[in-house]
């Protein structure tokens, strides 16, 4: 069973720079997982999708707030994606999670068909 694991999180300043990783383990082949999305959950608020990408980088979704500051990459060869934030506000405060979809889903999808999700990261921007 492919299992995520995020890293990269902390205390950042406004304005400042952050970088995620999200590792993914339990790949038998290159069927297990078409796309990886990352998440984040504000207190007292539901999880949104911040980003997506699939598997060999042909789609990557961003959600409209984080546009220009956030960029999606992803190691195929590692089963590794990354999420550079940048310009980061405070509220992009939160805990950020990666997570795939079962694996016949060949998009990037809404977030109820991820199935799969790591422990997640604490992000936090603040003065």
């Amino acid at each position: 069973q492919v299992q995520l694991v995020e890293s990269g999180g902390g205390l950042v300043q406004p304005g400042g720079s952050l970088r995620l990783s999200c590792a993914v383990s339990g790949v038998t082949s290159d069927s297990d997982y078409y796309a990886i999305g990352w998440f984040r959950q504000a207190p007292g608020r539901g999880r949104e999708v911040v980003s997506c990408i699939t598997r060999r980088g042909a789609i990557r979704n961003y959600l409209d707030s984080v546009k220009g500051r956030f960029t999606i990459s992803g190691d195929v060869a590692k089963n590794a994606v990354y999420l550079q934030m940048n310009a980061l506000k405070p509220e992009d405060t939160g805990v950020y999670y990666c997570a795939v979809p079962s694996s016949d889903i060949l998009y990037c999808p809404a977030r109820e068909l991820y199935t799969n999700w790591g422990q997640g990261t604490q992000v936090t921007v603040s003065s």
